[in-house]
């Protein structure tokens, strides 16, 4: 059904890499802070974690396009 193969991850750069790990760090903390803030009936709150969670993707694919694609 599904082959399992080897991937190699040796030509990822660490710039990259570090990018990556920071932009979805970000991204997650952002959308779980404003899940929890829509629990705690801060909606205001919650709706700017949101929505700086969707600018920062956003950035972060302009970021990916500009210096490593």
């Amino acid at each position: 059904m599904f082959d399992l193969s080897l991937v190699d991850v040796s030509n990822v750069s660490a710039g990259l890499f570090i990018t990556g790990a920071i932009f979805i760090l970000l991204i997650f903390s952002l959308l779980s802070f404003g899940i929890l803030k829509m629990f705690q009936q801060q909606v205001r709150t919650g709706w700017y974690s949101f929505a700086g969670a969707v600018v920062s993707s956003v950035v972060f694919g302009l970021i990916l396009n500009q210096w490593f694609i």
